[in-house]
């Protein structure tokens, strides 16, 4: 039979006779009631709970839960769940000896290695905590003013993840979508150092400078422009990058390490973006994450205690303090000698697992006296002061072996660890500290000055080696055995016994200064033996080669400025030429292999013609090599060595009773 519909229709037969259908068109009207009712009452149910039930209550206020918790093990799950592989050969990246540094790993355990869920619980409340806090602060970037447009009071926090890149922002014209906050000005204050000036009389100097200053602003800008708030800038993919030692934590490490070379480079604009985001975004005390007391303390605590100093803005002293105090639950060891990590929300401490059994090292523990001493005197809390002169007693009542201070130290046990002896890494500024702090102390602290004399006695003694080819270096020391090494931090010494030479004259001083220009001169050798003319990581001597690099894990650049640290303290001692043109030299490197369009990077390989770079601009690099080389360049009066001691990171403190910028409350 044709259908008349446009769908066919089937007729059932049962045993051959056809059985009636009883399909219909519609449904009756209660029937359609009913129906309709069960729809509007699903959702109803649906609609509200993403008002009602806690479960669909986020920070956004229509967030799954777990969803939630699927994008924090998203972000935790590469770190936790696939682990970084050993480094094969024989070194790992870990923090100490002033920086990131190289280290012997064979046979110890992955440092890195974790409790699975711990771990992971750990960093999904980290991830939580950092959520509520970017909903919390609209502030992400900073105004890029153009480079003639005046200053101005007023920036603009941007809602969107878009940046305003330049133009001056009135009050009546901040686009729509923005919040405008207001600059906060320093606490009044009777003396701020003299910036402005500093230039050399020689033309080329002033012009030298001039560049160096330019290095810093391409460094900077790129920084805000494409890492704003982040530890670091990856200047080749133009990005942010968080360093091991911070975590994934984003603490602004750049903008506080950079921001007093700002200053004392006279760049007021930039001072004021870093002044600010400090004031309104640096706040540790919300974090859940293990933080390094040493790296903390150079960077952070010294950065914003010379940024006081500087300018008498009590808010850095006071950012300053907040941050201290979150190290001191690290200080609660057996023997008061502290652990290198804690954490900032349970107050936990605990030393790395490759660290000799868990010690503490030399020079993490070492490397507090400058900050501490001098956050107690303008806070007017002892506190911080008692820590360290209790290391001191400690170290100082301790048996040396060869009257050397081993790099480890179990605060359980108030025993040394392995007799592994070093002026780099590991070691480095634990002797810096001791000379600064007599420094510092406006030559009263004695027990400084002779502690340090004593060391270096020994260490001239046991480790000081001169190369066939003449040239003068300080060996690791292991067991008792030379490893005819030197690490690219160990350079610093050049400085530093040039430094103990000046300061006091006795019957080292002529040694003292016949070391440090011995040093200095073997250090500009490893970079002036490689293709690039910069130096690698470490360097060593043998009969078939002196000053290079023999390992691959040891041929790298990282920026770093212990060699240009030791020209510029050698300039101001001894007026020498060669130091400058040796700093110019290392600028000319600088901008032929480093410089990128978005930054500063380091190398992979610094014997390689066209090196490989690691696309990561340093911290340290705005805090020292460019304060160092600006300075350098600059006249003694500015930042003067007889007013200033400089942390192991570069950030000058006042030297007590001379500097009418020691602020110290009383």
């Amino acid at each position: 039979m044709a259908s008349t519909g446009i769908i066919p229709t089937y007729q059932r037969f049962v045993n051959g006779v056809p059985v009636p259908s009883f399909s219909r068109r519609s449904f009756r009207p209660r029937e359609k009631y009913l129906i309709l009712l069960v729809f509007f009452t699903l959702g109803v149910v649906c609609f509200g709970s993403f008002f009602f039930l806690p479960e669909f209550r986020g920070s956004s206020g229509t967030v799954n839960s777990v969803y939630n918790v699927y994008k924090h093990m998203q972000q935790a799950g590469p770190e936790l769940l696939i682990p970084a592989p050993p480094h094969g050969d024989d070194v790992s990246e870990i923090p100490g000896g002033g920086k990131l540094i190289r280290h012997d790993v064979e046979g110890l355990p992955d440092p890195h290695k974790i409790e699975d869920r711990a771990k992971l619980l750990a960093k999904i409340e980290e991830a939580e905590e950092m959520d509520r806090m970017r909903n919390r602060k609209v502030l992400e970037r900073p105004i890029i003013l153009a480079a003639n447009s005046p200053s101005v009071s007023v920036s603009a926090a941007v809602k969107t993840d878009k940046p305003v890149l330049e133009g001056v922002i009135e009050e009546n014209n901040i686009p729509q979508g923005q919040e405008r906050i207001v600059t906060i000005p320093p606490a009044p204050s009777d003396h701020y150092p003299e910036t402005n000036g500093g230039e050399d009389p020689d033309p080329t100097a002033r012009e030298r400078r001039n560049k160096i200053k330019e290095m810093m602003r391409h460094a900077w800008d790129n920084y805000v422009r494409y890492a704003w708030g982040k530890n670091e800038l990856r200047p080749i993919t133009k990005r942010g990058h968080s360093a091991s030692i911070f975590g994934s934590t984003s603490l602004g490490a750049t903008i506080v390490d950079g921001l007093d070379t700002l200053y004392i480079m006279g760049m007021t604009d930039e001072f004021k973006q870093g002044r600010d985001w400090i004031a309104n975004n640096l706040d540790i005390t919300v974090l859940t994450t293990d933080l390094s007391v040493f790296e903390t303390n150079i960077r952070f605590v010294g950065g914003l205690l010379s940024c006081f100093a500087l300018t008498g803005d009590v808010m850095f002293r006071d950012k300053a303090a907040q941050i201290a105090e979150k190290l001191l639950p690290a200080f609660q060891t057996q023997t008061g000698i502290p652990n290198s990590l804690v954490n900032i929300k349970s107050g936990a401490s605990k030393n790395y697992g490759w660290a000799s059994g868990g010690c503490s090292i030399l020079s993490e523990f070492g490397t507090l006296h400058l900050e501490f001493s001098y956050l107690s005197d303008v806070t007017g809390n002892p506190v911080f002061r008692a820590k360290v002169d209790h290391i001191r007693r400690v170290i100082q009542a301790m048996d040396k072996p060869r009257g050397l201070y081993p790099n480890y130290f179990n605060p359980k046990t108030g025993k040394w660890g392995q007799h592994h002896m070093s002026i780099g890494g590991l070691g480095d500024s634990f002797y810096e500290y001791l000379l600064k702090a007599w420094l510092q102390s406006g030559r009263e602290d004695q027990e400084a000055r002779q502690m340090f004399d004593d060391a270096m006695h020994h260490m001239i003694q046991h480790m000081l080696k001169v190369s066939t080819g003449g040239l003068t270096y300080i060996s690791d020391m292991k067991f008792d055995r030379l490893e005819n090494k030197m690490d690219h931090l160990a350079c610093f010494s050049g400085g530093l016994f040039g430094l103990a030479a000046q300061t006091l004259k006795n019957d080292m001083s002529s040694r003292y200064m016949e070391i440090a220009d011995g040093i200095t001169n073997t250090c500009h050798e490893s970079y002036d033996r490689t293709p690039v003319k910069l130096g690698p990581e470490a360097f060593r001597f043998t009969d078939a080669s002196e000053a290079k690099a023999l390992k691959s894990s040891e041929k790298y650049y990282i920026l770093r400025p212990e060699v240009i640290e030791s020209y510029f303290i050698m300039w101001r001692l001894t007026k020498d030429q060669k130091y400058r043109d040796w700093g110019w030299e290392a600028v000319l490197a600088l901008e032929k292999h480093c410089r990128v369009a978005g930054g500063y990077t380091g190398l992979k390989n610094v014997y390689l013609d066209d090196p490989p770079k690691d696309d990561v601009q340093q911290s340290f690099f705005l805090a020292e090599t460019l304060k160092y080389l600006y300075l350098l360049f600059s006249d003694d009066s500015l930042i003067s060595l007889d007013e200033w001691v400089y942390n192991t990171e570069a950030h000058p403190l006042p030297i007590k009773g001379v500097n009418p910028y020691y602020r110290e409350q009383v």
